[in-house]
């Protein structure tokens, strides 16, 4: 998951004017040995985590693909083979064998090794499992309800079977692909351990030694500079090992010769590329020094100089919604944030089918509501397709004059407090402007000019927008849950993603985004009904669960839903292949292969 992959969205997730020289890092050369290849990280999309457990902070798409690279999961569900599907040849397990009862499961691992050539067993998953049980709030996949709240117990069998029993029966697909799927096999024998110098333990096996383990193992984390000496680091059982990790973003890695699951890295070393504005990616790519870069639905004019140079150009279409989630609890505009019907005038006031078809080139769909619409399902509910809030200016203004709200210097102020049904609504105080900020991402030309076609489009409903950018990671940090007395909580509007903000699970359930408390509810949304959705979604074989999940928040709106662009336009070298483009948005290098 990641809006950034958040792809966090998260995550995710996708110029300014400057030069080759802004990139924070190329190697200058093409792969022409190919022994190597030239990856090119989407535009202020920095590398800077590398613990496969994730935090709310750390939710940028690009970790959890090097994360995955060097330390398998237990479950790779992913859209690396043309499909979401169970990747088994990525996986540590290979067998998930659920009870009839579907109230638990029992897991194979694979004959496999750590790097150092001590076996990957069941201990290994236990202590993943410790930690996060241990201090689950730190855990930016956890949602109340979910795991680990609903895994009762774990029972290791032997060193290559355990069993996880769940507190009621679930849909099993959905528990494989988007809870199992959420483990990662850790090194318990080198990784159990409350500081650098205490010897290894089984510290996990109580609640505050696992606390303390996961905080020695966080702190780690985040020495990006020292990450290339840290002996924990050295410990995988992924394709690639860690060459180097900059603080600028660029990471090298290197084929993990002692690797022995089914995905044998093709190429020695790959070379993930930061840049700081995507025209300085687009010049390295016509100077040909990348091998697998990317260009901005705007350039799609320019797309036969790049296949003269060779390449190819593929759309990268993501499973994801894009949006920016409003704080509900801001000391300033949080009340006004609560009324639904202010929520109704901003979504009527966003043009997402002209925002498609300018900004995005007709690179992206317009998207109503929290199931994605770029590519065809059967999640999404006739409500969210149909699109219950149009576009009209018109009739957003009419929504705020309906409700107390009349226009002062151009922006609507509230003139008529109280909680009436021709009023402002609970807390909102007379002469409260409807005045919203954003902090969104920067380095993008295309969030650039749809962040400045929604600032004219509600201006012309009488709301004010201001603009504000920083690096994805710094919007990710600067925009968390939080109370209404917090200093950090004067945020009003995020937007991490012109890739897609949230990049889901092969079942695109809300429990970490819009459930009640969600590790990645930014915004605090919050509603007991829908609370009551999510988790029927999860229980229920039936699709008509999450379209009921779809039709309530394509109506009550949690979030201000935009067009859903693909991930990326990829610009590929020839002879580049092997693999393709995961939908969930993650990168698999061992895929990739030079074919000539």
């Amino acid at each position: 998951m990641s809006p950034a992959r958040t792809r966090l969205l998260a995550a995710a997730l996708s110029a300014g004017t400057l030069l080759l020289a802004g990139c924070s890092g190329t190697s200058g050369t093409s792969s022409a040995s190919h022994d190597s290849v030239d990856y090119a990280l989407p535009a202020n999309f920095t590398p800077n985590w590398i613990l496969p457990i994730g935090t709310a902070a750390h939710l940028n798409t690009n970790n959890i693909s090097i994360a995955n690279t060097l330390w398998e999961p237990l479950v790779a569900y992913d859209g690396s083979t043309g499909r979401i599907a169970w990747n088994k040849a990525g996986s540590v397990a290979t067998a998930a064998d659920f009870a009839a009862d579907g109230k638990s499961v029992r897991i194979t691992l694979g004959d496999r090794h750590w790097s150092d050539g001590k076996p990957v067993t069941s201990r290994d998953v236990e202590f993943w499992f410790n930690l996060i049980k241990a201090d689950k709030a730190r855990w930016a996949g956890y949602s109340p309800g979910k795991a680990p709240d609903n895994w009762t117990s774990f029972k290791a069998e032997d060193a290559r079977h355990f069993t996880l029993a769940f507190d009621r029966a679930y849909n099993s697909q959905w528990m494989l692909a988007n809870e199992l799927s959420s483990i990662t096999p850790l090194p318990q024998h080198a990784w159990d351990r409350t500081g650098s110098s205490t010897r290894v333990s089984d510290a996990d096996r109580t609640p505050a030694g696992a606390r303390q383990v996961w905080a020695y193992l966080n702190n780690a984390a985040k020495n990006i500079a020292g990450y290339e000496k840290d002996a924990l680091w050295r410990t995988i059982s992924g394709p690639y090992a860690l060459r180097s990790f900059s603080t600028t973003g660029k990471v090298v890695l290197t084929a993990n010769r002692a690797y022995d699951g089914g995905e044998k890295p093709g190429i020695a070393t790959v070379n993930l590329l930061p840049f700081t504005t995507a025209d300085a990616e687009k010049n390295a790519l016509r100077s040909g020094t990348l091998d697998y870069g990317y260009i901005e639905a705007t350039d799609l004019d320019q797309k036969e100089r790049f296949t003269a140079q060779g390449y190819s150009v593929k759309p990268w279409s993501g499973w994801a919604v894009t949006y920016m989630p409003y704080n509900f609890n801001n000391p300033g505009m949080g009340a006004v944030f609560r009324q639904l019907y202010a929520r109704q005038a901003v979504q009527r006031s966003i043009d997402q089918t002209g925002l498609a078809k300018v900004i995005f080139n007709g690179t992206a769909v317009p998207s109503y509501g929290p199931v994605p619409q770029g590519q065809a399902s059967g999640f999404v509910s006739p409500v969210q397709r149909r699109n219950p809030y149009p576009f009209s200016t018109s009739a957003a203004r009419a929504l705020l004059t309906k409700h107390g709200w009349r226009e002062q210097d151009g922006v609507m102020t509230c003139a008529d407090p109280g909680t009436g049904p021709a009023q402002c609504g609970a807390g909102v105080a007379k002469g409260t402007e409807f005045a919203m900020r954003v902090l969104a991402q920067s380095g993008s030309a295309v969030t650039d000019n749809m962040m400045s076609a929604i600032q004219s489009s509600l201006a012309k409903t009488g709301i004010k927008f201001s603009i504000r950018t920083a690096p994805v990671n710094s919007v990710l940090s600067q925009t968390p849950q939080c109370t209404a007395g917090q200093p950090v909580c004067t945020w009003q509007l995020s937007f991490f993603g012109t890739a897609g903000s949230w990049y889901f699970p092969a079942f695109p359930t809300g429990d970490s985004l819009f459930q009640s408390k969600g590790g990645s509810n930014f915004g605090s949304y919050s509603d007991p009904d829908v609370d009551h959705l999510v988790s029927r979604s999860t229980t229920s074989s039936s699709t008509r669960a999450i379209q009921d999940y779809s039709a309530a928040l394509a109506r009550d709106l949690p979030v201000i839903w935009l067009p859903e662009p693909v991930y990326q336009i990829s610009v590929v070298r020839g002879g580049l292949g092997g693999f393709s483009q995961d939908s969930l948005a993650n990168f698999h290098p061992a895929q990739w292969k030079w074919s000539s």
